[in-house]
């Protein structure tokens, strides 16, 4: 069982302060990756993700980290002599026309796509899922400067994904150490039910919609797809804290499509950059969500 946890230094969301409120805070907690597939399986029903630390080898993500922030060395995103495996933030005055290429070229990367498809990733699926399974070729890769007040707000993830089947998982992957302090990905803990029972009222206001907009994310007014921005008051209506580790270079979370997530702002005292890759692998025999079928791009509208 997870505790209470008191932050040392402030852990904000688009402007909340979520260790304001410790009692809705806790810890994630670690799996084992010892344990029989079955049991793995119980857990990620019981707590709606799992926690695979040490899945990948630590090396290896430390050099594709350094090769992303390489290949940005002259964008004036890096700060100036600093080694791109750091990814320290030069503080502004980033050529933001270049910057933005460069992110549309990486997630078209050759590397990319075999960082993606690991083998101990894709043993794992094929273990846990029990059959072959399909990489959504829509991938997201995303750095977080220092001290950028915009984070991802509370949703789960089916929000997007309505096109195809529920029996996926998403899976977020530190690319670098990812302390606290740096924000990254938290749970809601316990709060696959509240999606799944959030999805079903949904679907019920939008029976008699089009296709096209009964699986958009963005009706009724909605900008974002966000269950909302304000993570304190979304744990005080939903119940449950939300749950926070010391991610490291070489973990591996994984959550299912209803299980309520969002990030935290990096605070980082060294100013380096936040990099993640997010990732979803079903079974290749489900339906695929046709909009998920093609690289990102910034006007996909997902």
């Amino acid at each position: 069982m997870t505790t209470n946890i008191l932050i040392e230094k402030p852990l904000v969301s688009n402007g909340y302060t979520l260790s304001g409120v410790p009692e809705r805070l806790g810890w994630l907690e670690p799996t084992d990756l010892n344990l029989p597939i079955s049991r793995l399986r119980e857990q990620f029903e019981a707590q709606g993700y799992l926690w695979l630390k040490g899945l990948l080898d630590r090396q290896e993500v430390l050099a594709f980290r350094r090769r992303y922030f390489a290949a940005f060395a002259g964008t004036g995103l890096l700060a100036p002599g600093s080694d791109p495996l750091e990814g320290i933030y030069s503080g502004g005055g980033e050529d933001k026309e270049a910057t933005h290429r460069l992110m549309l070229e990486v997630v078209r990367w050759a590397a990319y796509e075999a960082f993606c498809l690991s083998a101990p990733i894709i043993k794992f699926y094929e273990d846990f899922l029990q059959e072959p399974v399909y990489l959504h070729k829509r991938k997201l890769i995303r750095y977080n400067r220092p001290r950028d007040p915009k984070c991802t707000g509370g949703h789960y993830d089916l929000t997007y994904l309505r096109g195809g089947t529920d029996r996926l998982c998403s899976s977020w992957l530190p690319l670098g150490d990812v302390p606290v302090e740096m924000g990254g990905l938290i749970y809601l803990e316990g709060s696959a039910a509240v999606g799944r029972q959030l999805e079903a009222e949904y679907l019920q206001q939008t029976a008699t919609l089009p296709y096209e907009k009964r699986i958009s994310a963005y009706n009724f007014g909605s900008k974002s797809g966000w269950l909302g921005e304000d993570l304190p008051a979304i744990a005080e209506k939903y119940g449950g804290r939300w749950l926070v580790g010391n991610y490291e270079a070489g973990d591996m979370l994984i959550h299912g499509p209803y299980t309520i997530h969002a990030s935290t702002e990096n605070c980082d005292k060294q100013g380096r950059m936040r990099l993640s890759t997010d990732i979803r692998y079903q079974r290749v025999r489900d339906e695929i969500d046709r909009r998920w079928t093609k690289d990102w791009q910034p006007d996909d509208g997902l």
